[in-house]
């Protein structure tokens, strides 16, 4: 697995639909549900006649985990849900998740990073349990 500042991701070892059937279904596996689906390739194709590779956006919630953080500071809500991306550069598939606690520091809200912890646990632990180059 490789990360960013602020992400951290995986090649997947297979196609861009075949990737995002996997990481559905691993999120899923981690309490978590799909709530938006942004098809970023389309979308720019649609509003400026634009080709580009696929590259797809996924707003994935925990439930239990989004309570316990709205219940810690109201307006986290501004951050949720998480954002995993799925996208296609030359041939080769990612997945990137962001990561949460780097995300949180905005905050300044000490009593979120241990929720934060929880929440990037959970999406490393999908990502890892994908097929990756």
């Amino acid at each position: 697995m490789n990360s960013s500042r602020y992400s951290f991701r995986i090649r997947f070892s297979g196609s861009f639909p075949d990737a995002l059937l996997a990481v559905k279904a691993a999120l899923k596996n981690e309490g978590f549900g799909v709530l938006c689906e942004i098809d970023i390739q389309q979308k720019i194709k649609e509003k400026l006649g634009k080709d580009m590779e696929p590259y797809t956006i996924l707003g994935a919630c925990n439930p239990p985990l989004a309570d316990e953080a709205l219940k810690t500071e109201t307006e986290i809500g501004l951050f949720l849900p998480c954002n995993i991306i799925v996208y296609q550069k030359n041939k080769s598939v990612f997945i990137a998740a962001i990561d949460v606690p780097t995300a949180m520091k905005v905050v300044q809200n000490p009593d979120l990073q241990p929720i934060a912890e929880k929440v990037n646990q959970k999406l490393t632990t999908a990502l890892q349990s994908l097929p990756s180059d």
